[in-house]
């Protein structure tokens, strides 16, 4: 994907997840996403937030965490969810939508990667459909295959080489683990809700 087509993914995906957020009771939305530890508000606020929180914030949170980059997502996360009501989420994640700005040290790869595991990490516990467009699915399964922290999916499903069953899209060599893209990049970001769409694993 070129550069310009992936801020226009991010854009539709941003736009898809206000959307559907907007419709949720607020009973969905303290449902458990697929984020370990993390509602679905949390999930939803931690994408509204991405193109918004500065550099200065970041910083403060990652010496609150002692340098841990996990925990510095998550409490930074946990802090902003507590403060930002259903209505704010939505309106952030609609103002975002046009916006060509990184949260601080990510990479564009990332943040499409991001959006759309993320968007399925709210979509699946709630039941709703929101499928990952093919080409940005495509994108983010070779994203989550060449990088290693934090997933470090190339090192976790050594042994096994993946193939797409809807998509032109393969990696690794071994025991074949077959399956739509879709499940094969939410495999790849450590999640398992997908497996029981793939054959062998």
């Amino acid at each position: 994907m070129e550069q310009n087509d992936k801020w226009l993914a991010i854009d539709a995906e941003r736009t898809r997840i206000a959307d559907l957020y907007e419709t949720l009771t607020d009973v969905e939305r303290t449902y458990p996403s697929l984020c370990d530890g993390w509602t679905v508000h949390d999930v939803a606020t931690h994408l509204a937030l991405a193109p918004h929180v500065g550099f200065g914030t970041v910083l403060k949170a990652a010496l609150r965490a002692r340098g841990n980059f996990n925990r510095m997502v998550y409490d930074l996360t946990k802090r902003e969810s507590a403060r930002r009501s259903p209505p704010e989420v939505v309106e952030l994640l609609r103002t975002a939508v046009g916006v060509r700005r990184l949260a601080p040290r990510q990479s564009l790869d990332n943040a499409l990667m991001d959006v759309h595991v993320h968007a399925q990490d709210i979509a699946m516990p709630l039941g709703r459909q929101l499928p990952m467009p093919t080409e940005a699915a495509v994108a983010s399964a070779n994203h989550l295959w060449e990088i290693g922290f934090p997933f470090h999916a190339r090192k976790r499903l050594a042994g096994h080489r993946l193939i797409a069953t809807d998509a032109d899209w393969h990696a690794g060599e071994g025991t074949e683990v077959r399956g739509p893209i879709q499940a094969l990049v939410m495999l790849l970001a450590g999640r398992t809700a997908t497996i029981p769409q793939l054959t062998g694993i």
